[in-house]
Formats: C-alpha cells, structure tokens, sequence
C-alpha cells in the first residue's frame, strides 16, 4: 500500500488522536482529502487513540468496500451515547457502562465482528492506557501480520477473537464517565499473576498515538501525518482559586506540556534519522484553515460522544481536510504530485 516517489516506494503512517466525536469528525475530513488527494488507499499504518480509534476501526473494517466515509459521517451525525450508557450502565445491574458503550458501538458500527475482520486493511493500533503498569496497551490487527493485544512490559499474545467494539471501547474509555475495561487471564494470560489488567483510555497515555509509529523495527515508515483533534488548552481571563477548578487546569496543563513532548520527539526521531517525517497540525490551527473562523469554532465543539450538528461536521470535516492538504503541499509536496 505504499507510495511511488521517483522510482521509489514510500511508506505512510496516520496518526488520529483523541478528542470524542470532535475529533473523530475532524479526523473524517482529514481521511476525505486523503480520498481525493488518492493517498487514503496508501496509508500502511494506522495508530488510532480514543476518538480517532472509533474513525479509525471503521476505516479499517470497510477497507475494501468503500462504505467507511459515508458510514462514519452518518453516524457522527445521528448517534449519541455518552449519556445514555452512562446512566444505563449505572441502572443495569448486569452490564458495566463499558458493556453499554461496547455494544452502542457494535450495534451502530462493527456489527459484532472482531479484529481478526480487519486483516484485510493495513495495519492498525487500536490504544489503550494498562493501568497495571503504566504503559500504552495495544490491540493490533491487519498489515497481513498477526492480531495481537498487549504492552512492551507484560508481553503481547493472540487477540483473534477479540470484539473490535471491546478494543475500541477501551481505547475510548475516558474516566470517570466509562469505568476501564477488565482483561482476565482467559483472554490475556499474561494477567495471570495479577488477575487482571484494567484499560483505560488511551489518550491518558498518548492522546496523539504516536508511540507506535516511532517503533521502527515493527512499523517502518518514511512519512507520518498527525491529526490532532484534541483539546487544545485555552488561555483564561480570570485566575483559577477553586480546588476542583484547579484540579481540572492542572491535568490540562499537564496534557498540553505532553501534547508539546510529543511532538518535539517525533520532530528530534525523525532530524536523527530514527524516525518518520512528521506532518502534523492540530484542530485550533489557523494555518492553513479554509475559511477565517474555521479553527476557533472547531476548537470551541465539546469533545464527547453526543451527535454533532449539522454545522458543527460541515466545520469539522472541512477543518481537517484543509489542513491536512496544506501540510501536504508545504512539505511534502512530492506525496500529490
């Protein structure tokens, strides 16, 4: 699935980030102007967090059939979940909110099929955050290589039958709305001496899904375009005095300075020779923006799981897909030749 540049082939890795529904729909208009620029059906790697995992599986699960854009802007659309499997989950004496979250995914996206169904796109990581350990835990699928499911701590092992929901519900998994997800030594024997590992939302960790990507012995790759959907922290006009207030900023902060880390470390990788060509742009970029006032009313969408209006995915989609074009003709023209 590479791509031909002066006689040679190139691969393309496509990071899509957290960020709820906003994100996922801004990664949809990132994925139609890859369409339209003929790079989509190029892309070798897919390293998807949260929001961008639920774009990201549905891409992957209808690689082949063409249905994936349209399937996913109806279902941005039309659907919400965030409430309803929040409250049911609490109501349901049988089933977790996770449960409920897993199935609203299954039945409006996945219809019950697990990664083993998409071995037929190109490699793709569906990520979570291991609570055990403290490290990013994948799920993996396609690329013709193996479906596996684990960390670089507590090994990897078969992850076939595993619900694409199920993965895609952990990587989305954002606390405390969405309890982790539990993985026992009947699905992940390396569990064993713990019990189990919880999962939690992957953004916790990586919230641009960058780390595999940067594995150069399993994933090579000469480019890597980063969608980042998130929320990008905004300047406040008032000083911050309550303690919940303060907490709330505080992991802000923090997500932000990690945000800054990341991409200072693709950037560095790649000047060393170790690393992909990075082209990233985040959703509250100006640069590059079609219409004045696009990036700030696309940064200004909450980042949960409620269906997006109709304007709110005209913005989204368009955001995206200008960006993504422009940093293609900045720097890597040679791509759209």
């Amino acid at each position: 699935m590479a791509v031909e540049v002066s006689g040679s082939s190139h691969r393309i890795g496509l990071a899509l980030s957290g960020g709820g529904f906003r994100a996922a729909a801004f990664h949809l208009g990132v994925m139609q102007a890859l369409h339209r620029l003929r790079l989509l059906d190029k892309i070798d790697l897919l390293s998807c967090v949260s929001g961008g995992s639920i774009a990201g599986a549905t891409l992957a699960l209808h690689w082949s059939d063409g249905q994936a854009l349209q399937q996913l802007d109806t279902y941005l659309r039309t659907t919400s979940i965030a409430v309803a499997s929040a409250i049911g989950g609490i109501l349901d004496p049988f089933e977790s909110r996770l449960d409920k979250l897993a199935h609203s995914y299954d039945r409006d996206l996945f219809g019950g099929q697990a990664l083993a169904a998409l071995s037929a796109g190109p490699r793709i990581y569906l990520n979570a955050t291991n609570l055990a350990t403290g490290n990013m835990f994948f799920f993996v699928a396609g690329g013709s290589k193996p479906t596996e499911m684990g960390d670089h701590e507590m090994g990897v092992c078969a992850a076939d039958g595993i619900a694409i929901s199920r993965a895609v519900a952990a990587s989305s998994a954002f606390p405390p709305v969405f309890a982790p997800l539990k993985l026992g030594p009947e699905l992940y024997p390396h569990a064993a001496p713990i019990d189990y590992v919880t999962l939690t939302d992957g953004g916790i960790y990586d919230n641009m899904g960058v780390n595999p990507a940067l594995r150069t012995d399993r994933n090579p790759l000469d480019y890597l375009i980063i969608s980042d959907g998130g929320k990008p922290f905004a300047n406040q006009s008032e000083p911050t005095g309550k303690g919940s207030v303060v907490l709330v900023a505080a992991l802000d902060i923090m997500m932000e300075q990690i945000r800054g880390l990341e991409f200072d470390r693709v950037q560095h990788r790649h000047l060393a020779g170790k690393g992909p060509k990075p082209l990233w742009f985040s959703i509250d970029s100006e640069i590059g923006e079609e219409r004045p006032g696009d990036a700030v009313f696309a940064s200004s969408i909450g980042t949960n799981l409620k269906a997006l209006r109709g304007q709110e995915m005209d913005v989204l989609t368009r955001h995206g897909g200008a960006l993504v074009t422009s940093r293609l003709a900045k720097y890597a023209p040679e791509l759209i030749a």
